[in-house]
């Protein structure tokens, strides 16, 4: 057994993800990351992303791919969905409702 898990791991983000927060997210998305192969990021609280937090969406997804595992962005609501067209990650990210 390698100690990861088969079940989906959630990690909530609320607020604003900014160049204040967006290191805090970056680290639990990175932690997540090594001992799950399924991340959900709930972005359903979230009210506000900036280009810091882009950077955190990025950086977890190349984490992600290089280590055979799966980020899921959940929830994102038209703020962070329109950034996320805007910079055309829309096609790079997974995005649920």
């Amino acid at each position: 057994m390698n100690g990861q898990s088969n079940q989906p791991f959630v990690v909530r983000a609320s607020g604003e993800i900014d160049l204040d927060t967006a290191p805090t997210l970056r680290r639990a998305l990175a932690a997540a990351l090594e001992s799950h192969r399924e991340v959900v990021l709930d972005l359903s609280e979230v009210t506000f992303m900036d280009c810091a937090g882009l950077g955190a969406l990025v950086q977890a997804r190349d984490q992600a791919d290089r280590r055979g595992r799966r980020l899921i962005l959940r929830g994102a609501g038209r703020c962070v969905v329109r950034l996320l067209k805007l910079t055309g990650l829309h096609r790079r990210l997974v995005l649920e409702p």
